[in-house]
């Protein structure tokens, strides 16, 4: 049983696009968050690198899994920064890079997410009060920037606690799912952390994703196989 601290909060919202990988061009969604979408979502409303890094450890689905398909206009390149008079500006065509891409997205979503707060090595304090600070903030609605399910145009909306709602009883098997897109582990102050892909066998039981530890062997990381974790 870990002794890390944890909290349960619920998050909603009209539309989310929890992409997979293999979809390429089209964006296609997992029918499930993945919990590197999740942690990015707790890291938008608190997160401290230097000294803790988010676990998902349940996702719970409230609402029923509905698709909708439409098309949605996106650009083909990344936005580069330009040095310029000690300043940072963002220059991109518009008109020369927008393109419509097909888009199959969830409709109508709620989930309730059950974390911990991982603090660092270096972290010398009680994590309990890394958490009250978290769930403050979550009672107030502050955060860093807005949570989004996915997508910054599928906005979340996020409350402390559990509601009484029960989970949809759905079982599936979700196969491989994309754990995290970096190493949890490793941050930077000073630069972009470099993308480190793990992966792990996820199954929705009656409405819950179980998530293993990012530590566990069951997540599957650099190629290894289960096992293969001195």
């Amino acid at each position: 049983m870990s002794k890390n601290p944890s909290a349960t909060i619920e998050i909603w919202g009209d539309f989310a696009l929890w992409t997979r990988p293999e979809s390429k061009v089209e964006r296609m969604t997992y029918a499930v968050p993945t919990p590197g979408a999740i942690r990015g979502l707790l890291s938008s409303i608190y997160s401290k690198p230097p000294e803790f890094y988010w676990q998902v450890r349940r996702i719970e689905v409230l609402s029923p899994i509905r698709y909708i398909s439409f098309k949605r206009n996106e650009v083909k390149s990344k936005m580069m920064k330009i040095p310029q008079a000690n300043s940072l500006k963002a220059c991109i065509d518009i008109e020369d890079d927008r393109t419509q891409r097909q888009s199959v997205v969830l409709q109508d979503v709620r989930y309730r997410i059950t974390a911990e707060i991982v603090p660092r090595a270096a972290y010398g304090h009680a994590p309990g009060n890394l958490m009250d600070q978290f769930e403050r903030r979550v009672k107030r609605g502050q955060a860093f920037m807005q949570p989004c399910m996915g997508t910054r145009e599928f906005p979340a909306y996020f409350e402390w606690g559990s509601g009484p709602g029960e989970p949809v009883d759905v079982t599936m098997d979700l196969g491989l799912m994309v754990y995290d897109v970096f190493n949890l582990h490793k941050w930077s102050v000073t630069k972009q952390a470099e993308p480190d892909i793990s992966l792990f066998h996820a199954h929705l039981n009656r409405g819950v994703l179980e998530v293993p530890p990012y530590d566990s062997p069951e997540v599957l990381k650099g190629g290894k196989e289960p096992g293969e974790y001195a």
